[in-house]
Protein backbone atom coordinates (compact mmCIF):
# COMPACT_ATOMS: atom_id res chain seq x y z
CA UNK A 1 0.00 0.00 0.00
CA UNK A 2 1.85 3.35 -0.85
CA UNK A 3 1.95 6.28 1.21
CA UNK A 4 -0.65 8.25 -0.56
CA UNK A 5 -3.28 5.47 -0.55
CA UNK A 6 -2.48 5.12 3.61
CA UNK A 7 -2.62 9.48 3.99
CA UNK A 8 -6.44 8.67 2.41
CA UNK A 9 -7.66 5.96 4.41
CA UNK A 10 -6.23 7.76 7.46
CA UNK A 11 -7.76 11.21 6.42
CA UNK A 12 -11.13 8.68 5.57
CA UNK A 13 -11.22 6.85 9.24
CA UNK A 14 -10.80 10.24 10.96
CA UNK A 15 -13.84 11.69 9.46
CA UNK A 16 -15.88 8.13 10.44
CA UNK A 17 -14.31 8.51 14.29
CA UNK A 18 -15.22 11.78 14.18
CA UNK A 19 -18.63 11.70 12.85
CA UNK A 20 -19.23 8.19 15.02
CA UNK A 21 -18.32 10.36 17.84
CA UNK A 22 -20.80 13.03 17.14
CA UNK A 23 -23.07 10.95 16.83
CA UNK A 24 -23.03 9.07 20.06
CA UNK A 25 -22.63 12.11 21.76
CA UNK A 26 -25.40 13.60 20.76
CA UNK A 27 -27.46 10.43 21.31
CA UNK A 28 -26.39 9.96 24.55
CA UNK A 29 -27.84 13.72 25.33
CA UNK A 30 -30.86 13.88 23.46
CA UNK A 31 -32.83 14.29 26.51
CA UNK A 32 -31.22 17.59 26.89
CA UNK A 33 -31.45 18.38 23.10
CA UNK A 34 -35.32 18.28 21.78
CA UNK A 35 -36.59 16.63 18.75
CA UNK A 36 -34.24 17.90 16.49
CA UNK A 37 -31.43 15.77 17.86
CA UNK A 38 -33.03 12.43 16.13
CA UNK A 39 -32.03 14.62 12.60
CA UNK A 40 -28.52 15.30 14.11
CA UNK A 41 -27.48 11.85 14.95
CA UNK A 42 -29.03 10.08 11.80
CA UNK A 43 -27.17 12.64 9.43
CA UNK A 44 -23.75 11.68 11.57
CA UNK A 45 -24.62 8.16 11.19
CA UNK A 46 -25.10 8.24 7.53
CA UNK A 47 -21.98 10.30 7.12
CA UNK A 48 -20.04 7.75 9.28
CA UNK A 49 -21.34 4.51 7.44
CA UNK A 50 -20.41 6.40 4.00
CA UNK A 51 -16.56 7.21 5.60
CA UNK A 52 -16.84 3.48 6.67
CA UNK A 53 -17.52 2.03 3.62
CA UNK A 54 -15.22 4.61 1.57
CA UNK A 55 -12.11 3.29 3.94
CA UNK A 56 -12.49 -0.10 3.73
CA UNK A 57 -13.11 0.59 0.05
CA UNK A 58 -9.98 1.56 -0.24
CA UNK A 59 -8.22 -1.39 1.07
CA UNK A 60 -10.03 -4.03 -0.73
CA UNK A 61 -8.16 -6.14 -3.18
CA UNK A 62 -10.84 -7.58 -5.45
CA UNK A 63 -13.23 -6.15 -7.51
CA UNK A 64 -16.29 -8.09 -5.64
CA UNK A 65 -14.85 -6.52 -1.85
CA UNK A 66 -14.95 -3.15 -3.89
CA UNK A 67 -18.17 -3.59 -5.08
CA UNK A 68 -19.55 -4.56 -1.46
CA UNK A 69 -17.91 -1.73 0.07
CA UNK A 70 -19.30 0.59 -2.77
CA UNK A 71 -23.15 -0.86 -1.34
CA UNK A 72 -21.89 0.08 1.93
CA UNK A 73 -20.64 3.65 0.83
CA UNK A 74 -24.28 4.00 -0.62
CA UNK A 75 -26.19 3.17 2.79
CA UNK A 76 -24.43 6.42 3.74
CA UNK A 77 -23.83 8.65 1.41
CA UNK A 78 -26.89 9.75 -0.39
CA UNK A 79 -28.53 9.62 3.05
CA UNK A 80 -26.10 11.86 5.16
CA UNK A 81 -26.64 14.85 2.32
CA UNK A 82 -30.15 14.49 2.22
CA UNK A 83 -30.25 13.81 6.03
CA UNK A 84 -28.37 16.99 6.48
CA UNK A 85 -30.90 19.30 4.48
CA UNK A 86 -33.32 17.75 6.21
CA UNK A 87 -31.61 18.78 9.46
CA UNK A 88 -30.87 22.33 8.44
CA UNK A 89 -34.28 23.02 7.42
CA UNK A 90 -35.54 22.08 10.79
CA UNK A 91 -33.18 23.95 12.60
CA UNK A 92 -34.23 26.73 11.02
CA UNK A 93 -38.38 26.24 11.82
CA UNK A 94 -39.46 24.84 8.60
CA UNK A 95 -41.71 22.24 9.13
CA UNK A 96 -42.13 18.86 6.53
CA UNK A 97 -45.43 16.48 6.02
CA UNK A 98 -44.39 12.75 5.99
CA UNK A 99 -45.16 13.23 2.28
CA UNK A 100 -42.23 15.80 1.87
CA UNK A 101 -39.96 13.84 3.79
CA UNK A 102 -40.53 10.43 1.40
CA UNK A 103 -39.98 12.74 -1.73
CA UNK A 104 -36.52 13.98 -0.05
CA UNK A 105 -35.52 10.56 0.38
CA UNK A 106 -37.02 8.66 -2.60
CA UNK A 107 -33.90 9.85 -4.99
CA UNK A 108 -31.43 8.10 -1.87
CA UNK A 109 -32.86 5.17 -1.60
CA UNK A 110 -33.31 4.86 -5.39
CA UNK A 111 -29.59 5.24 -5.71
CA UNK A 112 -28.78 2.54 -3.26
CA UNK A 113 -30.92 0.02 -4.67
CA UNK A 114 -29.34 0.69 -8.23
CA UNK A 115 -25.46 0.72 -6.80
CA UNK A 116 -26.66 -3.25 -5.67
CA UNK A 117 -28.16 -3.97 -8.37
CA UNK A 118 -25.96 -2.59 -11.38
CA UNK A 119 -24.54 -5.39 -12.95
CA UNK A 120 -28.03 -6.52 -14.04
CA UNK A 121 -28.61 -3.16 -15.21
CA UNK A 122 -26.16 -0.59 -15.36
CA UNK A 123 -27.91 2.30 -14.91
CA UNK A 124 -25.72 3.56 -12.38
CA UNK A 125 -22.34 2.51 -13.70
CA UNK A 126 -22.43 1.39 -17.57
CA UNK A 127 -18.42 -0.14 -16.75
CA UNK A 128 -17.18 -0.86 -13.16
CA UNK A 129 -13.90 -2.42 -13.09
CA UNK A 130 -10.43 -2.66 -11.60
CA UNK A 131 -8.08 0.27 -12.95
CA UNK A 132 -6.15 -1.72 -16.02
CA UNK A 133 -3.12 0.56 -14.63
CA UNK A 134 -3.18 1.42 -11.28
CA UNK A 135 -5.03 -1.69 -10.04
CA UNK A 136 -6.85 -2.15 -7.09
CA UNK A 137 -8.43 -0.67 -5.22
CA UNK A 138 -8.62 2.18 -8.01
CA UNK A 139 -11.47 1.48 -10.29
CA UNK A 140 -12.22 2.64 -14.02
CA UNK A 141 -15.90 3.27 -14.09
CA UNK A 142 -18.19 4.97 -16.88
CA UNK A 143 -21.03 6.68 -15.47
CA UNK A 144 -24.69 5.84 -16.14
CA UNK A 145 -27.92 8.36 -15.75
CA UNK A 146 -28.57 7.72 -12.24
CA UNK A 147 -25.06 8.61 -11.35
CA UNK A 148 -25.79 12.15 -12.59
CA UNK A 149 -28.98 12.26 -11.01
CA UNK A 150 -27.15 11.41 -7.98
CA UNK A 151 -24.68 13.71 -7.85
CA UNK A 152 -26.91 16.81 -8.92
CA UNK A 153 -28.95 15.40 -6.24
CA UNK A 154 -26.11 15.75 -3.66
CA UNK A 155 -25.17 18.87 -4.36
CA UNK A 156 -28.41 20.28 -4.72
CA UNK A 157 -28.61 19.49 -1.27
CA UNK A 158 -25.69 20.07 0.27
CA UNK A 159 -26.02 24.06 -1.96
CA UNK A 160 -29.93 24.81 -0.97
CA UNK A 161 -29.10 23.84 2.65
CA UNK A 162 -26.24 26.50 2.39
CA UNK A 163 -28.43 28.49 0.91
CA UNK A 164 -31.31 28.02 3.96
CA UNK A 165 -28.49 28.93 6.62
CA UNK A 166 -27.33 32.17 4.61
CA UNK A 167 -30.85 33.45 4.27
CA UNK A 168 -31.24 33.47 8.30
CA UNK A 169 -27.41 35.73 8.74
CA UNK A 170 -29.00 38.89 9.13
CA UNK A 171 -32.12 38.21 10.98
CA UNK A 172 -30.05 36.03 13.53
CA UNK A 173 -28.90 37.84 16.92
CA UNK A 174 -25.43 38.33 16.60
CA UNK A 175 -25.04 36.18 19.97
CA UNK A 176 -26.26 32.64 17.64
CA UNK A 177 -24.14 33.84 14.72
CA UNK A 178 -21.82 31.00 15.78
CA UNK A 179 -24.41 28.10 14.89
CA UNK A 180 -24.97 29.41 11.90
CA UNK A 181 -21.49 30.13 10.62
CA UNK A 182 -20.33 26.53 11.51
CA UNK A 183 -23.20 25.08 9.75
CA UNK A 184 -22.53 27.35 7.02
CA UNK A 185 -19.25 25.99 6.92
CA UNK A 186 -20.42 22.27 7.87
CA UNK A 187 -22.20 22.22 3.94
CA UNK A 188 -19.29 24.45 2.27
CA UNK A 189 -16.78 22.59 3.03
CA UNK A 190 -17.75 18.85 1.25
CA UNK A 191 -19.98 21.42 -1.35
CA UNK A 192 -17.01 22.63 -2.84
CA UNK A 193 -15.28 19.03 -2.14
CA UNK A 194 -18.41 17.73 -4.36
CA UNK A 195 -17.87 20.26 -6.48
CA UNK A 196 -14.16 19.27 -7.19
CA UNK A 197 -14.46 15.93 -7.48
CA UNK A 198 -17.72 16.23 -9.90
CA UNK A 199 -15.45 18.13 -12.15
CA UNK A 200 -12.63 15.45 -12.20
CA UNK A 201 -9.94 17.13 -10.83
CA UNK A 202 -9.10 15.08 -7.74
CA UNK A 203 -7.12 11.71 -8.17
CA UNK A 204 -8.27 9.61 -10.46
CA UNK A 205 -10.35 6.28 -8.67
CA UNK A 206 -10.66 8.21 -5.53
CA UNK A 207 -13.34 10.10 -4.09
CA UNK A 208 -12.00 13.41 -1.97
CA UNK A 209 -15.20 13.94 0.07
CA UNK A 210 -15.01 11.71 3.34
CA UNK A 211 -11.62 12.80 3.28
CA UNK A 212 -12.53 16.26 4.68
CA UNK A 213 -15.97 15.47 6.72
CA UNK A 214 -13.62 15.40 9.72
CA UNK A 215 -13.39 19.48 9.24
CA UNK A 216 -17.55 19.36 9.13
CA UNK A 217 -17.75 17.03 12.61
CA UNK A 218 -15.38 19.33 13.95
CA UNK A 219 -17.22 22.93 12.96
CA UNK A 220 -20.57 20.63 14.47
CA UNK A 221 -18.83 20.01 17.71
CA UNK A 222 -17.60 23.39 18.23
CA UNK A 223 -21.07 24.95 17.88
CA UNK A 224 -22.35 22.46 20.05
CA UNK A 225 -19.75 22.93 22.90
CA UNK A 226 -19.24 26.61 22.74
CA UNK A 227 -22.82 28.15 21.33
CA UNK A 228 -25.28 25.07 22.50
CA UNK A 229 -26.60 24.52 19.48
CA UNK A 230 -29.32 22.04 20.10
CA UNK A 231 -30.37 23.46 23.54
CA UNK A 232 -30.28 27.42 22.30
CA UNK A 233 -31.23 27.99 18.76
CA UNK A 234 -31.55 31.00 16.77
CA UNK A 235 -34.78 29.60 14.95
CA UNK A 236 -36.26 29.23 18.76
CA UNK A 237 -36.49 32.75 18.59
CA UNK A 238 -38.18 32.38 15.33
CA UNK A 239 -40.32 29.48 16.18
CA UNK A 240 -41.89 31.78 18.81
CA UNK A 241 -41.88 34.69 17.12
CA UNK A 242 -44.28 32.83 14.65
CA UNK A 243 -46.22 30.80 16.35
CA UNK A 244 -47.91 32.92 19.42
CA UNK A 245 -51.19 33.66 18.96
CA UNK A 246 -50.59 37.62 19.16
CA UNK A 247 -49.92 39.51 16.29
CA UNK A 248 -46.50 41.25 16.30
CA UNK A 249 -45.16 44.43 14.02
CA UNK A 250 -41.60 45.10 14.64
CA UNK A 251 -40.34 49.03 13.60
CA UNK A 252 -36.86 49.97 13.60
CA UNK A 253 -35.65 53.43 15.76
CA UNK A 254 -37.37 55.13 12.83
CA UNK A 255 -41.06 53.51 12.96
CA UNK A 256 -40.02 51.53 10.00
CA UNK A 257 -41.62 48.61 8.89
CA UNK A 258 -39.35 45.30 9.33
CA UNK A 259 -40.92 42.67 10.48
CA UNK A 260 -44.41 41.02 11.61
CA UNK A 261 -45.54 37.61 12.51
CA UNK A 262 -47.79 34.62 10.78
CA UNK A 263 -50.56 36.00 13.72
CA UNK A 264 -49.95 39.57 12.48
CA UNK A 265 -50.46 38.54 8.93
CA UNK A 266 -53.36 36.68 9.67
CA UNK A 267 -54.99 39.52 11.73
CA UNK A 268 -54.14 42.20 8.68
CA UNK A 269 -54.14 40.21 5.47
CA UNK A 270 -53.46 43.45 3.90
CA UNK A 271 -49.93 43.39 5.12
CA UNK A 272 -46.90 42.51 3.08
CA UNK A 273 -43.09 42.15 3.01
CA UNK A 274 -42.61 44.39 0.39
CA UNK A 275 -44.09 46.75 2.94
CA UNK A 276 -40.61 46.45 4.62
CA UNK A 277 -39.24 50.00 5.12
CA UNK A 278 -42.51 51.88 4.99
CA UNK A 279 -43.24 54.24 8.10
CA UNK A 280 -45.64 52.96 10.36
CA UNK A 281 -48.40 55.49 9.81
CA UNK A 282 -48.13 54.32 5.60
CA UNK A 283 -48.85 50.70 6.73
CA UNK A 284 -51.21 51.29 9.06
CA UNK A 285 -53.41 53.44 6.82
CA UNK A 286 -53.05 50.54 3.61
CA UNK A 287 -54.12 47.96 6.21
CA UNK A 288 -57.09 49.65 8.22
CA UNK A 289 -57.82 52.61 5.47
CA UNK A 290 -58.01 54.65 8.77
CA UNK A 291 -54.66 56.70 10.63
CA UNK A 292 -53.63 55.00 13.45
CA UNK A 293 -55.00 56.62 16.37
CA UNK A 294 -51.85 56.57 18.86
CA UNK A 295 -48.24 58.16 18.93
CA UNK A 296 -45.27 55.83 18.29
CA UNK A 297 -43.09 58.55 20.39
CA UNK A 298 -44.99 57.93 23.64
CA UNK A 299 -44.27 54.47 24.39
CA UNK A 300 -44.81 52.20 26.24
CA UNK A 301 -48.35 52.18 26.10
CA UNK A 302 -51.36 50.22 25.41
CA UNK A 303 -54.87 50.64 24.27
CA UNK A 304 -57.46 49.61 22.18
CA UNK A 305 -57.81 49.87 18.61
CA UNK A 306 -60.44 49.23 15.63
CA UNK A 307 -58.96 49.58 12.19
CA UNK A 308 -61.59 50.21 9.50
CA UNK A 309 -62.10 47.72 6.55
CA UNK A 310 -62.48 50.47 4.11
CA UNK A 311 -65.75 50.88 4.01
CA UNK A 312 -66.48 52.89 7.45
CA UNK A 313 -66.84 49.62 9.22
CA UNK A 314 -64.95 48.30 11.64
CA UNK A 315 -64.72 44.35 11.92
CA UNK A 316 -62.07 44.07 14.63
CA UNK A 317 -61.00 45.13 18.31
CA UNK A 318 -57.52 44.74 19.15
CA UNK A 319 -55.98 45.83 22.37
CA UNK A 320 -52.31 46.96 21.37
CA UNK A 321 -49.49 46.94 23.89
CA UNK A 322 -46.40 49.12 22.29
CA UNK A 323 -43.05 49.04 23.86
CA UNK A 324 -39.39 50.16 22.68
CA UNK A 325 -36.55 48.00 21.74
CA UNK A 326 -33.50 48.49 23.85
CA UNK A 327 -30.06 47.60 23.85
CA UNK A 328 -28.55 49.22 26.90
CA UNK A 329 -29.57 53.30 26.39
CA UNK A 330 -29.62 52.62 22.58
CA UNK A 331 -32.87 52.96 21.46
CA UNK A 332 -33.48 50.48 18.49
CA UNK A 333 -37.02 50.39 17.49
CA UNK A 334 -40.65 49.32 18.84
CA UNK A 335 -42.12 46.31 19.48
CA UNK A 336 -46.14 46.49 19.35
CA UNK A 337 -48.19 43.68 20.20
CA UNK A 338 -51.85 42.88 19.03
CA UNK A 339 -53.94 41.11 21.16
CA UNK A 340 -57.74 40.20 19.14
CA UNK A 341 -60.33 40.96 21.72
CA UNK A 342 -63.01 41.14 19.44
CA UNK A 343 -64.86 38.05 20.97
CA UNK A 344 -64.08 39.28 24.22
CA UNK A 345 -65.65 42.66 23.34
CA UNK A 346 -68.57 41.38 21.93
CA UNK A 347 -69.22 39.07 25.35
CA UNK A 348 -68.83 42.20 26.92
CA UNK A 349 -71.66 44.06 24.91
CA UNK A 350 -73.77 40.47 25.63
CA UNK A 351 -73.51 40.51 29.17
CA UNK A 352 -73.74 44.93 29.00
CA UNK A 353 -77.29 43.86 26.90
CA UNK A 354 -78.16 41.52 29.45
CA UNK A 355 -77.02 44.03 32.41
CA UNK A 356 -78.56 47.19 31.18
CA UNK A 357 -81.12 46.84 28.63
CA UNK A 358 -84.52 44.87 28.76
CA UNK A 359 -84.66 41.15 26.79
CA UNK A 360 -88.37 41.99 25.65
CA UNK A 361 -88.60 45.34 24.60
CA UNK A 362 -84.61 45.94 24.31
CA UNK A 363 -84.58 49.66 26.18
CA UNK A 364 -82.99 50.22 29.29
CA UNK A 365 -83.82 48.48 32.47
CA UNK A 366 -84.06 50.06 35.91
CA UNK A 367 -80.39 49.28 36.68
CA UNK A 368 -80.08 51.37 33.33
CA UNK A 369 -82.25 53.82 33.90
CA UNK A 370 -80.43 54.69 37.25
CA UNK A 371 -76.89 54.36 35.72
CA UNK A 372 -77.78 57.00 33.22
CA UNK A 373 -80.33 59.17 34.86
CA UNK A 374 -78.17 60.17 37.45
CA UNK A 375 -75.51 62.32 35.99
CA UNK A 376 -78.34 63.41 33.59
CA UNK A 377 -80.06 64.55 36.76
CA UNK A 378 -77.37 66.34 38.16
CA UNK A 379 -75.95 68.12 35.12
CA UNK A 380 -79.57 69.72 35.00
CA UNK A 381 -79.32 70.83 38.76
CA UNK A 382 -75.61 72.53 37.42
CA UNK A 383 -77.18 73.90 34.74
CA UNK A 384 -80.19 75.20 36.30
CA UNK A 385 -82.65 73.70 33.70
CA UNK A 386 -85.95 72.04 34.30
CA UNK A 387 -85.87 68.44 34.99
CA UNK A 388 -89.00 65.88 34.27
CA UNK A 389 -90.06 62.14 34.81
CA UNK A 390 -93.39 60.10 33.44
CA UNK A 391 -94.00 57.01 34.79
CA UNK A 392 -96.33 55.04 32.78
CA UNK A 393 -97.99 52.41 33.62
CA UNK A 394 -100.12 50.08 31.11
CA UNK A 395 -104.41 50.07 32.00
CA UNK A 396 -105.62 47.00 32.81
CA UNK A 397 -102.68 44.93 31.19
CA UNK A 398 -103.24 41.92 34.38
CA UNK A 399 -107.12 41.88 31.88
CA UNK A 400 -104.83 41.25 28.85
CA UNK A 401 -102.67 38.51 30.30
CA UNK A 402 -105.49 36.47 31.68
CA UNK A 403 -107.58 36.90 28.64
CA UNK A 404 -105.28 36.40 25.92
CA UNK A 405 -102.07 35.00 27.56
CA UNK A 406 -98.64 35.98 28.17
CA UNK A 407 -97.26 35.71 24.34
CA UNK A 408 -100.08 38.11 23.79
CA UNK A 409 -99.26 40.81 26.55
CA UNK A 410 -95.89 40.39 25.53
CA UNK A 411 -96.80 41.81 22.39
CA UNK A 412 -98.51 44.20 23.17
CA UNK A 413 -95.66 45.81 25.87
CA UNK A 414 -93.70 45.50 22.24
CA UNK A 415 -96.51 48.19 20.95
CA UNK A 416 -96.35 50.37 23.69
CA UNK A 417 -92.39 50.66 23.74
CA UNK A 418 -92.46 51.26 19.69
CA UNK A 419 -95.44 54.06 20.06
CA UNK A 420 -93.66 55.84 22.65
CA UNK A 421 -90.48 55.80 20.85
CA UNK A 422 -92.23 57.24 18.10
CA UNK A 423 -92.96 60.23 19.94
CA UNK A 424 -89.92 60.93 22.17
CA UNK A 425 -86.87 62.59 21.08
CA UNK A 426 -82.79 61.03 21.52
CA UNK A 427 -82.74 63.02 24.56
CA UNK A 428 -85.19 61.57 26.57
CA UNK A 429 -83.94 58.32 28.63
CA UNK A 430 -86.59 55.51 27.90
CA UNK A 431 -86.22 52.45 30.49
CA UNK A 432 -88.90 49.36 31.76
CA UNK A 433 -89.54 50.66 35.23
CA UNK A 434 -90.80 47.08 35.58
CA UNK A 435 -93.67 44.58 34.44
CA UNK A 436 -95.85 47.02 32.77
CA UNK A 437 -94.30 50.09 34.26
CA UNK A 438 -92.46 52.98 32.40
CA UNK A 439 -90.37 55.49 33.04
CA UNK A 440 -89.18 58.12 30.70
CA UNK A 441 -87.11 61.26 32.13
CA UNK A 442 -86.08 64.07 29.57
CA UNK A 443 -83.69 67.06 30.81
CA UNK A 444 -84.61 70.58 30.22
CA UNK A 445 -88.35 69.89 29.85
CA UNK A 446 -91.13 70.90 32.28
CA UNK A 447 -93.63 69.25 33.67
CA UNK A 448 -96.18 70.66 30.82
CA UNK A 449 -94.12 69.80 28.20
CA UNK A 450 -94.01 66.08 29.66
CA UNK A 451 -97.85 66.18 29.65
CA UNK A 452 -97.95 67.30 26.10
CA UNK A 453 -95.36 64.22 25.46
CA UNK A 454 -97.37 61.92 27.71
CA UNK A 455 -100.92 62.70 25.46
CA UNK A 456 -99.29 62.25 22.38
CA UNK A 457 -98.51 58.65 23.62
CA UNK A 458 -101.84 57.99 24.52
CA UNK A 459 -103.40 59.81 21.35
CA UNK A 460 -101.13 57.85 19.11
CA UNK A 461 -101.79 54.63 20.87
CA UNK A 462 -105.63 55.21 20.88
CA UNK A 463 -105.63 55.69 16.64
CA UNK A 464 -103.14 52.61 16.61
CA UNK A 465 -104.19 49.31 17.94
CA UNK A 466 -101.92 46.19 18.05
CA UNK A 467 -103.21 43.38 16.12
CA UNK A 468 -101.69 40.02 17.40
CA UNK A 469 -103.57 36.72 15.83
CA UNK A 470 -105.81 38.10 14.37
CA UNK A 471 -107.35 39.84 16.80
CA UNK A 472 -107.20 43.77 17.56
CA UNK A 473 -106.87 45.30 20.88
CA UNK A 474 -106.79 48.96 21.94
CA UNK A 475 -104.95 49.65 24.89
CA UNK A 476 -104.27 53.16 26.83
CA UNK A 477 -101.94 53.74 29.20
CA UNK A 478 -102.03 56.40 32.34
CA UNK A 479 -98.93 58.82 33.41
CA UNK A 480 -97.84 60.22 36.69
CA UNK A 481 -95.51 63.42 35.90
CA UNK A 482 -93.31 65.76 38.18
CA UNK A 483 -90.97 68.45 37.60
CA UNK A 484 -88.38 69.21 39.65
CA UNK A 485 -89.16 72.42 41.91
CA UNK A 486 -86.27 75.21 41.41
CA UNK A 487 -84.44 76.58 44.53
CA UNK A 488 -85.20 72.66 46.18
CA UNK A 489 -82.80 70.45 47.25
CA UNK A 490 -84.26 66.88 45.74
CA UNK A 491 -82.83 63.92 44.41
CA UNK A 492 -83.88 61.85 41.86
CA UNK A 493 -85.30 59.28 43.92
CA UNK A 494 -87.33 62.32 45.23
CA UNK A 495 -88.84 63.34 41.32
CA UNK A 496 -89.83 59.97 41.30
CA UNK A 497 -91.64 59.14 44.11
CA UNK A 498 -93.99 62.50 43.13
CA UNK A 499 -94.35 61.11 39.90
CA UNK A 500 -95.52 57.74 41.50
CA UNK A 501 -98.38 59.88 43.45
CA UNK A 502 -99.44 61.60 40.15
CA UNK A 503 -99.63 58.46 38.73
CA UNK A 504 -101.82 56.89 41.77
CA UNK A 505 -104.42 60.32 40.85
CA UNK A 506 -104.33 59.34 37.19
CA UNK A 507 -105.49 55.88 37.91
CA UNK A 508 -108.00 57.17 40.60
CA UNK A 509 -109.60 59.68 38.43
CA UNK A 510 -110.39 56.73 35.65
CA UNK A 511 -107.26 56.01 33.90
CA UNK A 512 -106.45 56.61 30.20
CA UNK A 513 -104.95 60.43 31.09
CA UNK A 514 -102.18 62.02 32.60
CA UNK A 515 -101.36 63.92 35.81
CA UNK A 516 -99.06 66.43 36.62
CA UNK A 517 -97.98 66.03 40.19
CA UNK A 518 -98.84 69.83 42.45
CA UNK A 519 -98.88 69.98 45.87
CA UNK A 520 -101.62 67.53 46.80
CA UNK A 521 -101.42 66.29 43.81
CA UNK A 522 -103.82 67.97 42.14
CA UNK A 523 -104.63 66.80 38.23
CA UNK A 524 -103.83 68.97 35.54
Amino acid sequence: MNSDLTAYITLICTSCVFSLYLCIYVFAKRHHYKNIAPLFILHTLFTSIYCLGAAFGLMSTTLAEIKFWTVIQYLGMPFSATMGLIFIMRYLGMNLSSKKLMALLAVPFTSLILVASNDFHQLYYRAYEIHPELGAPFVYQEIGIWYVVQGIYTFASLFVAFIFVFSRWRETDKDYRPQLLSLLWGQLVPMITAFVYLLGLTPQGIDPVPMVLWLTSLFYFWAIRSSRMFSIMPIAKDAIFNSINDGVIVLDEAGRLIEFNQAGKSMFPQLYRNMFGWEFSKVWTSISASAFPLQLKNAPFHQEVSPGNGRGEQENTYQVHVTRLQDGQRHNGFLMIFNDITEVKKLQGQLEKLAYYDELTGIFNRRAFFQQCQQNFEDAKRESVPYTVLLMDIDFFKRVNDTYGHFTGDQLLVHVVKACQAQLDDEAIFARYGGEEFVIAMKGSTGSEGKNTADLIRSYLRLHPVVIEGTSLSVTVSFGIAETTEGKNETLHDLLNRADKALYSAKDEGRDRACVYREKARSV
